[in-house]
């Protein structure tokens, strides 16, 4: 019998590669190095190549250990783009342990306000992409016995409460909330139709994390953090654990789960 891992055994990742789509805005930054701070070569990935190089420099500065980073342009509404990704990865890490489905964008949209067009674009990016990236990496992952982490929103499986949303500023698209539900039905998917090729599947729901811009208008940011049994909104440092669980070897007995790092939203 060999002798059980300790947690910081658990948790590393040297010689592991990540993959992450939006790796470089907001949240996906956080993640990105979360993978780094672990020991992973971290892949990000968005459609600003520059800003995703930006932050491999950034991050690479940060550490004390020496990881290799990677700067991909990707378009998740082209199918070739995706392709291009997985085998440039594949090129030239070997192959992937860990993708990362995070990437996101779209139109600020009431009910009133949102028309086809947007409803569909919504969709396809929000969830269409992730069939996508995840049907184009399943050969290399299969070889890994890899990991995918679909990131989803307290949207997914609660629903806004109309009172905190005023005009269409701070509104929250109904097509958001119903890819995000099909990402976590996916993952429930996955993680059942994957298991016999050792990949897990999980999900993380953040809320709230609003960006930047928006904290700046303080009446409604007051609305969120009354909404939050913690009072407060979600910092992107908040998730590092939860990836780092899900990601991990601490995770090897997670699959098929929704994480939600949300300050309680959803108890009350």
């Amino acid at each position: 019998m060999t002798s059980p891992k300790t947690i910081q055994q658990l948790l590393d990742l040297g010689g592991r590669t990540a993959v992450v789509t939006g790796g470089a805005g907001f949240l996906g930054t956080a993640m990105s190095a979360t993978f780094a701070e672990l020991g992973a070569n971290v892949v990000i990935a968005s459609r600003d190549q520059d800003k995703c190089r930006r932050r491999c420099e950034e991050l690479a500065a940060r550490l004390e250990q020496p990881v290799r980073f990677a700067a991909h342009q990707l378009d998740l509404l082209d199918r070739d783009s995706i392709d291009r990704l997985v085998a440039a990865v594949v090129d030239e890490f070997g192959g992937i342990d860990i993708l990362v489905n995070n990437a996101w964008s779209g139109n600020k949209n009431t009910w009133e306000s949102i028309d086809d067009h947007d409803w569909e674009y919504d969709i396809n990016m929000s969830l269409n992409s992730v069939f996508r990236m995840i049907k184009a990496s399943f050969e290399t992952l299969k070889e890994r016995r890899g990991v995918i982490l679909n990131i989803t929103s307290m949207y997914g499986h609660v629903a806004p409460d109309y009172r905190l949303y005023d005009g269409k500023q701070f509104a929250n698209p109904p097509s958001y909330g119903a890819a995000k539900a099909g990402v976590l039905q996916f993952t429930r998917y996955l993680a059942s139709f994957l298991s016999p090729h050792g990949i897990r599947v999980n999900a993380l729901s953040p809320g709230a994390y609003p960006h930047p811009p928006t904290r700046a208008h303080t009446g409604f940011v007051e609305r969120l953090c009354a909404k939050n049994p913690l009072g407060r909104l979600g910092e992107p440092e908040d998730l590092k654990g939860a990836v780092a669980l899900l990601c991990s070897d601490a995770g090897s007995y997670i699959t098929g789960q929704n994480l939600c790092v949300d300050g309680g939203w959803a108890v009350w």
